[in-house]
């Protein structure tokens, strides 16, 4: 790549983190991240989205069990490998869909919105390469979204301040890294420049 400056390098280095350290994150840094969540772009400028920033850690493990509890009966709506290898991966007494990660900030947004998912996703990225640059790790999560009308996840996030009427579009495990992860190749033929 020809041009290289402080952003292109961030979005080159950030990796998507799946071992992290017990130790929490500083407030001010978890300030900064929320901060640049709300900077991302939205559809007509509706900002409608909710972060919601989860720290406690009895918190994260009732919440991790109720995940594990409601993949038991759910039903995968597509034909993503992930989604069904989750009946799997559940079965696993260490399963942890958040990877163990200190802090877990929820992105939800209004409901009946065409723009939810894309908004909340682009505030996501900004978490993820604002992370990066304060060397910290993350990664993002689906199990949420997918989870997102199981009755007792619903009640429980509801009880966290998540309005019930809320589409729940994904989250981010943040923390500090405990392991790297190795940058994946980049797939050819994923780029077209009509000039």
């Amino acid at each position: 790549m020809g041009i290289n400056n402080e952003v292109l390098t961030c979005i080159r280095r950030r990796r998507s983190t799946r071992k992290f350290t017990d130790e929490q994150i500083l407030p001010e840094q978890l300030d900064a991240l929320l901060e640049a969540a709300i900077w991302a772009p939205s559809g007509g400028n509706n900002q409608s989205w909710l972060f919601t920033a989860i720290q406690k850690k009895d918190t994260l493990i009732h919440l991790n069990d109720l995940v594990r509890k409601a993949f038991e009966t759910w039903v995968p709506d597509d034909d993503y490998p992930s989604k069904h290898a989750m009946k799997d991966r559940v079965k696993d007494e260490n399963y942890n869909f958040y990877f163990r990660a200190p802090t877990l900030i929820i992105a939800s947004n209004r409901p009946n919105y065409e723009n939810a998912m894309a908004d909340c996703s682009l505030a996501l990225q900004n978490i993820f390469l604002a992370a990066q640059s304060m060397k910290l790790g993350s990664c993002y999560i689906n199990q949420l979204h997918w989870l997102r009308d199981d009755p007792d996840v619903r009640a429980y996030l509801a009880e966290l301040g998540i309005p019930r009427e809320h589409t729940i579009c994904s989250s981010a495990a943040i923390g500090y890294i405990d392991a790297e992860s190795a940058a994946p190749a980049r797939k050819d033929g994923t780029i077209n420049i009509v000039r």
